[in-house]
């Protein structure tokens, strides 16, 4: 029965058992203490309180004792008054005990006691009237026998107190067999719970934490998977050759998606280029060159002098478009050479002087020194900054500043690197397009072929570099270059 219960519902009942145990065992537990309770509150409230006051009347009942002797012997009055006194005392606790009786026989004893002591005090008032009288004789010998009912009184009060004694007594150890009791149910709580604690802690070191120690060890090797008996050693089964080929899948798979999607449109962008190359650059050129013989032979106005730049603008335009087609379809070989990319930056920023001006940026270059020689094509290096230094340009329609970091930093392993970040002032990139910076064909220009950032990725991973950005919408953007260092030195 116990072996066909699933491990989940084992521990559900394991568990339930605890609980039921606990509460159970508490529920005993808080009985036994409050009958404990009860049991101390009868000893302090009942038979203590009818203990003191059972002692009490012994007390005053020999108070009276030898008050009758000393008057006899001095004839003082004061000692009958003396006597009085106790006498009301004695009454006093005698009624007092009579409230705080709790079974018939204490009633009769009560009853008793006061009826001999009703005797004693006429028996003891006619032995005074005798001694006042002059009767001494008669006196004494009524004084004798009023001793022997003294004490018989006395042992009846003795008795009395001896009942309440052993009444306390008897309360006492039913305190204890309770005590004992509830010694017994904590200690059979807390074996059962041990037990079943030892038999849960078996229960997930050998279907638990055992099954899943031994999947952790076999997905380091490739032996033939057996069968298990629970649902870890199933789950085992299940599980094992995910944890061996999923994360190698996984990074194949998306390799391979991009691969695919980058030679999709690798294909699409090479007929495109193929065949504008010639139908449209050649034309283009061809009339580019009559709007120049013609701006050259043609006495134009101001107007149409600007109609022909305007033209002539349009076509460097379409002209850059198919280039960028043709650059990204078939891009050109590497021509690596020791270089400075220091002398990069100083390069481009030369190149784009007016353009600059034109577009009211201002650039400040923060290097401590220049970089160190590297191996990389300088031309494709220029392009790269060039394309990120008019991207930066044409975010900032109304001017701005432009900000180029020169540093050396240590790359995966400690290998050195060099990084040209090139931030902004313009109103940066929302978080809506951010991931799609680097993929062909997308831009966020009324004008434009997408391409410009595509090509520079592809550059810098070319030289083995890396080209990542971060931004702040409406805080400007910053691109940043990894470049390695060949040979490891600074």
């Amino acid at each position: 029965m116990w072996s066909r219960i699933t491990l989940k519902y084992r521990i559900y009942l394991l568990l339930s058992v605890i609980f039921l145990v606990t509460v159970s065992g508490t529920t005993v537990m808080i009985w036994y203490s409050h009958s404990i309770e009860g049991v101390l509150n009868t000893i302090t409230d009942e038979n203590l309180a009818a203990f003191k006051n059972a002692d009490a009347l012994e007390v005053s009942l020999v108070n009276q004792k030898g008050f009758v002797s000393y008057y006899i012997l001095d004839g003082d009055s004061n000692w009958l008054t003396q006597l009085e006194q106790y006498r009301r005392v004695f009454e006093e606790n005698l009624d007092r005990a009579q409230a705080l009786i709790q079974s018939a026989g204490q009633r009769q004893t009560i009853a008793r006691i006061a009826d001999e002591f009703d005797r004693y005090v006429r028996e003891k008032d006619q032995v005074i009237h005798y001694y006042r009288t002059g009767d001494q004789q008669t006196g004494q010998r009524l004084h004798q026998e009023v001793r022997h009912r003294f004490s018989t009184l006395l042992g009846m009060c003795e008795a009395y107190k001896g009942e309440h004694m052993q009444a306390i007594l008897a309360v006492k150890q039913r305190a204890l067999n309770e005590a004992g009791q509830l010694r017994d149910t904590a200690m059979t709580v807390i074996v059962t719970h041990l037990l079943l604690l030892l038999l849960l802690a078996y229960l997930l070191v050998h279907q638990v934490l055992n099954p899943v120690r031994a999947l952790v060890l076999e997905t380091r090797r490739s032996d033939t998977p057996q069968a298990g008996g629970n649902d870890v050693q199933t789950l085992k089964q299940s599980v094992r050759g995910l944890i061996k080929d999923a994360g190698e899948a996984q990074v194949e798979l998306e390799k391979s998606r991009e691969n695919l999607a980058q030679a999709e449109k690798m294909v699409m962008v090479g007929k495109l280029a193929a065949g504008m190359a010639h139908s449209v650059r050649n034309p283009f050129t061809s009339v580019k060159m009559r709007l120049f013989s013609l701006s050259r032979s043609l006495e134009l106005s101001d107007t149409q002098k600007e109609d022909f730049e305007v033209i002539s603008e349009e076509i460097d335009h379409i002209d850059t478009i198919v280039q960028n087609f043709l650059e990204f379809s078939r891009p050109p070989r590497l021509k690596i050479q020791p270089v400075s990319p220091s002398s990069v930056v100083n390069t481009a920023l030369q190149l784009l002087c007016y353009r600059l001006e034109s577009y009211h940026v201002t650039v400040a270059i923060h290097r401590s020194r220049l970089l160190p020689t590297i191996d990389a094509d300088p031309d494709q290096l220029k392009e790269v900054l060039v394309n990120l230094i008019i991207n930066a340009c044409e975010a900032m329609t109304g001017g701005g500043t432009i900000d180029i970091h020169e540093l050396l930093s240590d790359g995966p392993q400690g290998a050195p690197r060099v990084e040209i970040r090139i931030t902004d002032s313009g109103p940066g990139i929302s978080p809506a397009v951010a991931d799609k910076v680097f993929d062909p064909f997308f831009t966020t220009k009324e004008e434009g072929s997408g391409l410009g950032l595509s090509i520079a990725t592809r550059i810098i991973r070319e030289h083995g570099g890396h080209i990542h950005f971060s931004s702040l919408e409406g805080r400007g953007a910053s691109f940043c270059i990894l470049l390695p260092i060949r040979g490891g030195h600074r």
